[in-house]
């Protein structure tokens, strides 16, 4: 069994992650990667694999509630306790697309 993986393959995997190696980094890739892969591969090897386990480690299902149509809220209620509102809106903080120091 080879103990280091092809150039091409480690050039394979850089490109899937979109990342750049130079010669120094392909050689030390091409020993480490193969390391990586072996570990893996050790998984297979494991006595007494059960999938069910993978699933839930335990016997009964989770016993839901059945749902049920409630009274509406007022929506003048809810916007009475809302901190800010625009409209029949709620407003909240903007969080995407803000970075401090942009």
């Amino acid at each position: 069994m080879k103990d280091r993986l092809t150039k091409e393959e480690v050039l394979h995997v850089a490109d899937l992650a979109r990342i750049k190696v130079n010669e120094e980094e392909i050689e030390k890739y091409q020993v480490e990667l193969k390391q990586l892969l072996d570990d893996v591969e050790k998984v297979n090897d494991v006595v007494g694999y059960d999938e069910e386990i993978l699933i839930a480690p335990w016997d009964h299902d989770a016993d839901l509630r059945a749902d049920e149509v409630g009274e509406m809220i007022n929506k003048d209620a809810v916007l009475k306790n809302a901190p800010s509102h625009s409209g029949n809106y709620i407003t909240v903080p903007v969080v995407i697309g803000e970075s401090e120091g942009a």
